[in-house]
């Protein structure tokens, strides 16, 4: 499907990437990830485990490797220690990496409010992420803000984040994550987000604009791409492409 759809890179787990590395490391950029949830534990654990090795990955014929951290977690700062640790080593062996910047705190949702979306803490996360030496940041496209504001005792912010760097436009609050990515010096990658059926595309050709014109880089788009006939998948696939190769959508 990544190739058939055109992608630039196809991101994959230690077991794919070693079932098909001798048949396609060669025709597509892979991204091996490190670490992910082993879905096991019970009662249910979410946990990111490191899965192999960046050595591994690079004998594999991987480009890059990207990992998950769970800022605002238990175990964040473990996962942290790991996934710099981690980056450090790619980068002494050429591959570029991609962090997945994600929030996880049930406490973080204070007021009916998801704060696990929102710009000014997403954004955060995204600042330490590059400072891990993240290439790519790959974070959810924020839906509201002021999560500093509402959860007590978390984190330092300042009036200026809301009255006078960011506004309620999704651009806007797109565009503050893209910031808090050392102005863009690595670059921001939205998720393309879960299938939702008929709206998928209308959804990911809407991400791609906001993302776009605020200054991002690109999408990652998985299941809204895979969970649906070839066809299907590389249409939707090569209508986000369109997005960023048409000269008219630019930077807001």
């Amino acid at each position: 499907l990544a190739i058939e759809g055109g992608c630039n890179a196809v991101a994959t787990t230690f077991g794919v990437l070693g079932a098909v590395s001798r048949t396609y490391a060669h025709r597509i950029p892979f991204i091996v990830k490190l670490n992910h949830n082993e879905l096991m534990t019970y009662p249910a654990t979410f946990d990111q485990i490191m899965f192999g090795s960046v050595q591994q990955a690079f004998d594999l014929g991987a480009a890059g490797v990207g990992a998950t951290i769970y800022f605002g977690s238990e175990e964040s700062g473990r996962q942290i220690q790991e996934v710099a640790a981690a980056f450090e080593e790619a980068h002494q062996l050429g591959m570029f990496t991609v962090l997945w910047c994600y929030l996880r705190n049930s406490s973080f949702n204070v007021d009916g409010q998801d704060n696990h979306v929102a710009a000014d803490a997403t954004a955060q996360a995204n600042h330490l992420g590059v400072t891990i030496q993240a290439d790519i940041i790959k974070q959810k496209l924020p839906e509201n803000n002021g999560a500093f504001n509402l959860i007590k005792g978390f984190g330092k912010t300042h009036k200026d984040v809301y009255d006078k760097l960011t506004t309620d436009h999704p651009i806007d609050l797109c565009r503050w994550q893209v910031a808090n990515c050392y102005m863009g010096r690595s670059g921001l990658i939205n998720s393309g987000g879960a299938s939702s059926g008929s709206t998928d595309m209308a959804e990911a050709v809407t991400t791609a604009v906001v993302n776009k014109r605020a200054g991002g880089l690109g999408l990652i788009s998985g299941r809204k791409a895979f969970q649906r006939p070839m066809g299907d998948g590389v249409e939707l696939l090569n209508a986000i492409q369109d997005v960023y190769l048409d000269a008219n959508i630019s930077i807001a």
